[in-house]
């Protein structure tokens, strides 16, 4: 089974129900959705899974319902961050490991911390994780950019760290990661429309929203296929332009996987915004 990494990755949606209670029978079509289209591996309980809002119990229940739906076939890696790194590493110390096969950590948020406490929140992270840990570098949700320097600092000196999740959009930035990184450490896109970019300059595949609708075309994209990111280029910024998972669950909506309901501060698609995707569709 691959365990590095590399490839395609898809960040599950949470599905909730008319009620905005979790869609455990929706989740499941998801899954079974994304599994048969070819991904690589999932990732359960990222933003896109609208963590924020779940509360602890649901985290694990969702939790718990991918682990033993996904049963195996395929790598499922936990998304577990945080502003506040000692809570963060108690968890760590406290979880049940069995059946994940990596941590994807995003960088603190709010906090904006600089590059030295950057660099110690991970490597407590990573002392603390019984799991290799993949950090997540995305500067527009977090207020804080994780330099190039900072990444390849953590990379060398903390082993239990084996890739990065990379949506600072700064290609160069992501060059200069892939070029300095040690051997086996994965370097994966964390925004679709920067996936081939990213993959031409030595990256090594992505962690992907548009896979919960698009698993076999995403796989395609990921496989180098030519054309494969001409079929989606033009529906990739409508999934976007409302906020995520907004425009994805209008897409799985749209293709009846499961519905458009996500929870406050975040709402539903426009009308607008239904039209066009399903124009597109």
């Amino acid at each position: 089974m691959k365990t590095n990494f590399a490839g395609l990755g898809v960040a599950l949606v949470t599905p909730f129900d008319s009620s905005l209670l979790v869609d455990f029978d929706s989740l499941g079509r998801v899954i079974e959705h994304v599994v048969g289209g070819g991904v690589d591996y999932v990732v359960a309980l990222g933003t896109t899974a609208e963590t924020p809002t779940l509360s602890h119990s649901e985290r694990a229940a969702v939790k718990d319902f991918i682990r033993e739906r996904v049963n195996g076939r395929v790598p499922v890696v936990l998304g577990m961050g945080g502003n506040d790194t000692a809570k963060l590493c108690d968890e760590l110390r406290g979880l049940d490991a069995s059946g994940f096969a990596a941590v994807l950590s995003v960088a603190p948020y709010y906090n904006k911390p600089n590059q030295e406490g950057l660099y110690r929140h991970y490597k407590a992270v990573a002392e603390a994780s019984p799991l290799p840990v993949i950090l997540y570098n995305i500067p527009g949700r977090t207020g804080v950019n994780m330099t190039a320097e900072t990444t390849l600092r953590i990379a060398r000196e903390c082993p239990g760290v084996i890739g990065m999740k990379e949506a600072s959009g700064d290609l160069e930035q992501m060059r200069k990661i892939v070029e300095g990184a040690p051997e086996g450490f994965v370097v994966v896109s964390g925004d679709d429309a920067m996936t081939v970019p990213l993959m031409k300059i030595g990256g090594h595949g992505v962690i992907s929203v548009m896979a919960n609708a698009f698993p076999a075309e995403m796989a395609r994209v990921v496989a180098g296929e030519a054309d494969a990111w001409e079929k989606l280029d033009r529906i990739c910024p409508l999934l976007f332009v409302e906020g995520n998972p907004t425009g994805i669950k209008c897409v799985l909506s749209v293709q009846g996987i499961c519905g458009d309901g996500v929870r406050l501060p975040l709402v539903a698609a426009s009308a607008t915004l239904r039209s066009l995707i399903e124009t597109e569709l």
